[in-house]
Parts: structure tokens; C-alpha cells; sequence
């Protein structure tokens, strides 16, 4: 009878289980849909388009490796290049150090208004990026700009952000680090609460100042931390759009046209769709490589 019973049970358990697994991939079907229809048709359209030399209108030749030769020849998408990896170079240790600061300076709970400070520093990340583009751009303005005006204020000349390339590119330095240091910031104040207390009272009785204990000890518990913060600012950094567009717009000239930038003007401006799908490919790959190699350390990490 007990036997029976067992193995009447066995196919209710299947159904149920079952019955789980459908409702669990009914509720992500919108998600998979979303990302098949959003993500992966278009990224297999830019793959032909790639190969095409199609101009948005009604050519559309297929070309095979043609664009990619020619990428792979063209000054202007090494020059582009240049300029993404440095403003990447530039913006991502400041970032990581502006975010790191805050997050050491915030993530006691003994500050009166703590709460408002971490609140007001995460405010721009609730900005669209083409808020943040032109919220900088009312304090950079040559003939409007707010720091000019102070400027003149106590009769010095005002800069010209606009027309000049070195203080063009600190402009999107400086946008881009205020856009993205409250995530990071949330992120180290997390992974510092997590650094154990017993340790640094113990560097604190043998005698070790902030500094030691910060670099011996604060340090080392957020190596696997900063490496993803570090990563997912490199890969921010090349993919970063709205905020220069809407900033300077690119200029002076090409000063601060970047990855996307690129990809966006030889397209729509200059109608070489077949042409911005290879780069974007290509920066697809850079940025693949970018994620692969988060993961792989990521998981050393971890081990």
C-alpha cells in the first residue's frame, strides 16, 4: 500500500514541479521577449548592416569586409579612438578616487544629516544624462556660463570652454565624474561596512595611524569591489553619448568626439549607416573583452 501511494505521488510531484517551472518562465517571458526585440534583432541588423554599404535610404549593397578594411585604415577612427581610451584614462581613476573619498567620508553613521549628504550626492544619477549635459553647460558657457561670469566678477577673463579642445575635454571630465560618482560611492560605503571593525581596533592599538590602516587593511577587503567598479566605469566610459552631445556637442571641431559620438555623426550625418555599424561592431568587441575580463577576475576574486 505504502508503495502504492509512493508511487502515485512521484507524477504529482513532476506536475507541480512542472506547473513551477511554467510559471516561472511565463513570468520571464516579457523580459526574454523585451531583450530578443530590443537587444538581439537589432545587434544582428547592425552585423548586416555592417557588411552592407547601406546609407539609411535605399542602398544597401552587400560590400563583405569592405568597411572593416577601411575602418582599420581611417585616421579619423583611430584618432577617435585615442580620444575615447584617454577620456577614459583621465575620468575613471578620478572617479574611482572622487568615489572612494565620499564613500570613506560618508559611510559613518555618526555625521549628523549623513542621510541627506549620500541623498544629494546620488541626485545626479537620477538626471538624465542629457540633463547633466546641460546643467554643466549652463556653468561652462563662455558668454552665459556661471564660472565665467565669477570670473569677470573679480576681473579676470572668462575661459573658453567651448573653444578651446584641453578645456573642452575637462569639461566632460568633470560632467562625467559629477553624473557617476553617487553609484560608486553606494557601492564602496556598502563594502566598507563589510571591512571587519575588530581588525582596524587592532592596528589601532599597535599603533598604526589612518593612513596604515587605510592602505593595510580598508585597501586589500576592497580589491574585488574597486576591480568591478574600475571595469564598469571603463566600459561607461567608452559608451558615454548624451552627456557630451548635448555639452559640447563634439567640438571644438572633433576635440571631444568619442566612440559613440563617431558612430552616431558617420551614420545620421553623414548617411554611412553600413560604415557606424562596423565601428559600432568594433566596439562591441572592445567592450566584450571589457566584460570578459571583469568576469574572469571577478571569479578569481571570489574563489
Amino acid at each position: 500500500m505504502a508503495n502504492t501511494n509512493t508511487a502515485g505521488a512521484a507524477p504529482a510531484r513532476r506536475k507541480k514541479r512542472d506547473t513551477r517551472q511554467l510559471w516561472a518562465f511565463g513570468f520571464c517571458l516579457p523580459n526574454i521577449l523585451f531583450f530578443l526585440v530590443f537587444f538581439v534583432a537589432p545587434a544582428i541588423v547592425g552585423v548586416w548592416y555592417s557588411l552592407t554599404n547601406y546609407n539609411g535610404f535605399k542602398q544597401m549593397d552587400f560590400v563583405g569586409l569592405s568597411n572593416y578594411i577601411k575602418l582599420f585604415r581611417d585616421p579619423e577612427f583611430y584618432k577617435t579612438l585615442w580620444q575615447t581610451i584617454l577620456y577614459s584614462i583621465v575620468s575613471v581613476p578620478l572617479g574611482y578616487a572622487v568615489a572612494l573619498g565620499l564613500g570613506l567620508l560618508l559611510s559613518s553613521e555618526k555625521i549628523k544629516g549623513i542621510t541627506i549628504l549620500r541623498i544629494l550626492i546620488y541626485w545626479p544619477i537620477l538626471l538624465s544624462t542629457i540633463m547633466v549635459g546641460l546643467t554643466w553647460r549652463w556653468i561652462f558657457g563662455e558668454s552665459f556660463g556661471l564660472i565665467n561670469y565669477l570670473l569677470q566678477c573679480i576681473g579676470l577673463d572668462g575661459i573658453k570652454w567651448a573653444t578651446n579642445p584641453t578645456a573642452a575635454f575637462v569639461t566632460t571630465i568633470i560632467a562625467g565624474i559629477w553624473s557617476g560618482c553617487g553609484t560608486n560611492m553606494l557601492i564602496f560605503i556598502g563594502a566598507l561596512k563589510q571591512v571587519p571593525g575588530e581588525l582596524l581596533e587592532a592596528a589601532n592599538l599597535d599603533g598604526a595611524n589612518k593612513w596604515q590602516s587605510f592602505k593595510h587593511i580598508i585597501l586589500p577587503h576592497l580589491k574585488p569591489v574597486s576591480f568591478m567598479v574600475i571595469i564598469l566605469s571603463v566600459i561607461s566610459s567608452f559608451k558615454v553619448f548624451a552627456m557630451v552631445q548635448t555639452l559640447t556637442n563634439g567640438g571644438p571641431g572633433t576635440a571631444t568626439t568619442y566612440m559613440i559620438q563617431y558612430i552616431y555623426t558617420t551614420g545620421f550625418t553623414k548617411n554611412k549607416v553600413g560604415y557606424a555599424s562596423a565601428v559600432s561592431m568594433v566596439l562591441f568587441v572592445i567592450l566584450l573583452i571589457l566584460s570578459f575580463v571583469q568576469t574572469k577576475v571577478s571569479d578569481k576574486s571570489n574563489d
